[in-house]
């Protein structure tokens, strides 16, 4: 199929997840799709939370774009995910921890099976596309979720599963769950697979059955999404666990190796095709000071400068620079400030 045959068709389209505060990342990912994906294949944004004044102004230049607009479907995801965590044993880990993770809204996500895409792609803003995705959506023929990530490697402690509990508990076996971890920050899947019904169910499982006590972590999207997607046993595949070898590749920009060509990103090893490049574990403020000018330590930022100014080069800074000692010790005391604010709150 052409580069563009699928995208041609209003069932098929590309969700994420952004608001104002994350807007560079967002014009880069949107333009890399455009390049790399398709100019023709729609994509649906979900709101983060309500800062979306340079969003709404994003979408207004770019024909295929929207903004997700059922909130009824989003506050059924909040209110969902909001009475689970409520009774997991992470409740009861310090008033930092509590903060930090209950003020997000990266469940949000989820409102992708309550789109208007039959099938879709979902990405995390804070990604560049790099290839056509012709590949998941033909997996998606055969499977009801695709995924691109190596969370099947990790050591047992740090997988969303809490592994020692289950194979104690004689429920699932290490060998049995591990092909089934996954992350959530990229995936293919289809509408519908997660219904009201499914989720009163999964709640009483999780909330009166105590099986909350099986997700490794509190209030992380991915644990949740790996409870869902094990319990509901529905076909999955990972193209990391594929016999293909040329479809197991890297995607990380802070730990894996990538060749350029072209403002093309290849894994280093044997120049195999990358679907996207995640820039996770780097915050949005290192993005806005990098297209502000400021020489910060992020791997692969030329490639992000590139897709960021793509439409408006000349707004791109033409020579990076250190920020100075005061500002780096100003931004030092506004952290420990920040912290302690949190601490006393």
């Amino acid at each position: 199929m052409s580069k563009s045959g699928y995208y041609l068709m209003e069932s098929f389209g590309i969700y994420t997840l952004a608001n104002d505060v994350v807007y560079d990342q967002l014009v880069a990912f949107l333009n890399s799709i455009e390049v790399n994906v398709s100019p023709d294949i729609p994509v649906c944004i979900i709101p983060y939370d309500e800062r979306l004044d340079l969003v709404q102004k994003e979408v207004k230049y770019r024909k295929n774009v929207s903004i997700f607009d059922n909130w009824e479907a989003i506050q059924s995801w909040e209110d969902f995910t909001h009475q689970v965590w409520a009774v997991h044993p992470g409740t009861r880990t310090s008033k930092i921890s509590r903060n930090w993770w209950s003020s997000g809204h990266l469940q949000r996500k989820m409102c992708v099976f309550n789109g208007h895409f039959d099938r879709f792609i979902f990405c995390d803003a804070d990604s560049l596309m790099m290839k056509p995705v012709d590949d998941i959506f033909e997996k998606l023929n055969a499977y009801d979720f695709v995924f691109d990530d190596w969370i099947h490697t990790k050591e047992r402690t740090k997988v969303p599963l809490n592994i020692p509990l289950l194979e104690k508990s004689k429920i699932v076996y290490e060998k049995d769950i591990r092909p089934k971890l996954h992350c959530s920050d990229f995936f293919g899947s289809k509408s519908g697979l997660f219904i009201e019904k499914d989720l009163d169910l999964y709640k009483k499982l999780l909330i009166e059955d105590r099986e909350v006590e099986w997700l490794t972590a509190w209030w992380d999207d991915a644990h949740l999404f790996n409870y869902l997607t094990w319990k509901s046993n529905l076909a999955l595949f990972n193209f990391t666990l594929s016999p293909n070898g040329q479809d197991r590749t890297g995607n990380c920009a802070n730990s894996d190796r990538f060749v350029n060509i072209d403002n093309i990103l290849y894994n280093q090893d044997e120049l195999k095709p990358i679907h996207r490049i995640h820039y996770m574990n780097y915050s949005s403020i290192d993005f806005a000071r990098l297209c502000q000018g400021e020489d910060v330590n992020i791997c692969y930022k030329d490639e992000f400068l590139y897709y960021r100014f793509l439409k408006e080069p000349e707004k791109r800074p033409q020579q990076l620079k250190q920020p100075s000692i005061a500002t780096k010790s100003n931004r030092l005391i506004q952290k420990v400030v920040k912290k302690l604010q949190i601490t006393l709150s």
